[in-house]
């Protein structure tokens, strides 16, 4: 199947890098809010907080590919259109929601389980949208999907010790600069396709 398993450039696995990256700021930002609400959070509930929004990034641009598959070829003369717009519309979410003031209930247990589920359902629901524009711009998902699950794995782990020891001080801040580089991606890609 086209764009499952292809060689990739150099350029388009930085582009993944960076939308992996953005992508988990979500998931970064809960992180942080966790470890700095849960001080009983311990390295085990880390660890699965990692894996569950890891698992979770990453199978959601997977289902979001394949139904991306299912209604490209319909949209191939405005596919670029349709990545700009998408991209734009995640980048232009994450933005409102970094202006938003979150408050956090003093029950919110991160480490129990069905909050978790939640938890990685709510951050990844942006992913399946990249998904489906990864499969406009005929990237190779099966790379993509393994470096959005590790990066969304790390800076997950990553966030819980930032939480415990700087508070949820910038996690706003990081969601905004995450939605200006979807942005970025989405000129970019327009760019590409309008003068290349």
């Amino acid at each position: 199947m086209a764009g499952i398993s292809k060689e990739i450039s150099v350029m388009e696995l930085i582009s993944i890098i960076i939308m992996a990256v953005v992508l988990a700021m979500d998931a970064f930002a809960v992180s942080i809010v966790s470890g700095s609400v849960s001080k009983q959070m311990k390295a085990k509930h880390a660890f699965r907080m990692a894996v569950f929004f890891g698992a979770f990034q990453a199978f959601m641009p997977l289902i979001g590919f394949l139904a991306g598959l299912s209604v490209r070829q319909y949209i191939t003369e405005y596919d670029h259109w349709l990545a700009f717009g998408l991209l734009s519309a995640v980048g232009g979410k994450m933005i409102y929601e970094s202006f938003k003031i979150k408050t956090v209930e003093r029950n919110f247990d991160p480490s129990n389980i069905m909050v978790l589920l939640v938890l990685s359902v709510a951050t990844s629901i942006d992913a399946l949208v990249i998904g489906i524009t990864l499969s406009f711009i005929k990237s190779s998902i099966l790379i993509a999907v393994a470096i959005i699950g590790l990066v969304t794995f790390l800076l997950s782990y990553l966030g819980i010790f930032v939480g415990r020891t700087l508070g949820h001080f910038f996690e706003n801040k990081i969601e905004a600069i995450g939605g200006l580089v979807l942005i970025a991606l989405g000129v970019k890609i327009l760019f590409e396709h309008l003068f290349a």
